[in-house]
């Protein structure tokens, strides 16, 4: 009983494509779904395809930080350096405290930064090709990427590494250089684009139109996490402006349980190889390394952005924690 996006916007005469990377031919971008679809649900990949005047529902899927590969590679930073003028310093590189200034890791962390600023390249030939076709003033475009870092704490995880990630906006009907710190979720894009396009939004869609006069604010965002490839895992979370409450379901578990997509990331494996040989202090190895987690973490997101601290068995707490572990309780 899914009906995709993309769906609705064809039915409503939109010409619907998914392209970018790895879209040539009749080879459609990135739709690895996890659901049975319909192809005919989109009619191509690209834009060009489209009847004169037909409007268009475009998803361009960028390579972003997986242009770096799962370990610092020449190829990747040349092709930095050859594009960009020069690559990022991996001795400026900034770290959370939770990981080690070891060279591996700072140098992959400064090509992920690289590839962050190859991404702003790619997203301005796509602002530049709607221009020169006379298409920008018309269009609303959206930038938002699917998670944060692949570091040990970043992606696949319910930390602000993972889950924290850009949400730019702009177009007709969309305030020019404004800004918000309103909480939002992936899903919010769903109702936003119907919207924007003058589609009735379903009943049945738990987004919300972001832009709309009538919007109202969520109080709290949730994320969840379950198996990733074979890695079985169930973690849920319930984040505030200020605090968030993560939920380990599977707290008999550590952290970096063996996954074979982490575990052949160079950064993994470094990290691996200093937790052997004893050389981690004592926080990394505390969150990272520790043979069991806590069954319930809450986090001051105000003075602790890392989330360092769980304050989960702290008593000034109590109250925060019992009205989050409530709120997630009776999520839907």
């Amino acid at each position: 009983d899914v009906v995709p996006v993309p769906v609705l916007f064809r039915k409503a005469g939109y010409y619907t494509c998914v392209g970018g990377f790895g879209a040539a031919g009749d080879k459609l971008g990135k739709t690895d779904y996890n659901f049975e679809w319909d192809r005919t649900m989109y009619d191509g990949n690209d834009w060009a395809g489209r009847k004169p005047g037909q409007p268009f529902f475009m998803q361009v899927q960028l390579h972003g930080g997986k242009y770096r590969g799962q370990a610092p590679n020449a190829t990747w930073q040349n092709r930095v350096k050859k594009e960009l003028g020069a690559n990022t310093d991996p001795a400026a590189v900034v770290l959370p405290p939770y990981y080690p200034r070891d060279p591996v890791i700072l140098q992959d962390w400064a090509d992920y930064l690289d590839c962050c600023r190859y991404t702003d390249k790619e997203v301005g030939d796509v602002v530049a090709r709607l221009e020169k076709e006379k298409l920008l003033d018309n269009t609303v475009v959206f930038f938002m990427t699917d998670h944060g870092i692949s570091h040990a704490r970043g992606k696949q995880f319910l930390y602000d590494e993972g889950t924290h990630v850009p949400f730019v906006v702009r177009g007709p009907g969309v305030a020019k250089g404004a800004t918000r710190d309103d909480l939002i979720e992936h899903i919010d894009l769903t109702a936003t684009s119907l919207a924007l396009a003058g589609i009735d939004v379903p009943k049945w869609m738990q987004g919300r139109n972001v832009l709309a006069k009538d919007y109202a604010k969520r109080d709290a965002v949730f994320a969840a996490r379950d198996r990733c490839d074979e890695t079985m895992e169930h973690l849920r979370s319930v984040r505030t402006g200020q605090f968030k409450y993560i939920r380990n379901y599977m707290n008999q578990r550590p952290h970096l349980q063996p996954c074979r997509y982490k575990d052949e990331k160079a950064v993994v494996q470094r990290l691996r190889e200093l937790h052997a040989g004893k050389k981690l202090d004592a926080l990394t190895e505390k969150l990272l390394f520790a043979e069991t987690r806590p069954a319930e973490e809450l986090y001051d997101l105000a003075a602790d952005p890392h989330e360092v601290t769980n304050l989960a068995a702290d008593p000034k707490h109590k109250a925060t924690l019992e009205a989050l572990r409530k709120k997630l309780a009776e999520w839907e």
